[in-house]
């Protein structure tokens, strides 16, 4: 398996920042996605990255309005025209990916980004 340098994970990553670009969103689903629990814009620039490529989201990130009620299990980033950046990203409220607030959301009630860092391999 090839390894990237520190250097090169922080290029990368940058790369994905700017896909993400001035209109991004994190969108955060149940199991399979079959639903979309929250859709929150993302902040510009979206996030950071440090010298080892780890990105990471600017917070707070709040969604004042849940539209389902289900269980946080999946989040995915998509850009202004809601192409797919990043998915599969982990949700919960510990040491997940994403971080939120309560990962039981109930329609109508408030959601927050607590945090959301993302490590390259």
């Amino acid at each position: 398996m090839a390894t990237l340098s520190d250097a090169a994970k922080a290029v990368a990553s940058q790369a994905i920042v700017d896909l993400i670009g001035a209109a991004g969103i994190l969108e955060i689903g149940d199991s399979g996605f079959a639903n979309t629990l929250s859709t929150v814009p993302l902040q510009n620039p979206a996030a950071t990255v440090d010298g080892a490529g780890v990105i990471t989201i600017s917070v707070p990130d709040v969604d004042p309005n849940i539209a389902v009620t289900g269980t946080a299990a999946e989040a995915r980033i998509r850009d202004g025209s809601s192409a797919d950046i990043i998915t599969g990203l982990t949700v919960g409220t510990g040491a997940e990916e994403i971080v939120v607030n309560d990962a039981s959301f109930v329609n109508g009630q408030t959601f927050t980004l607590e945090s959301g860092v993302l490590t390259p391999a």
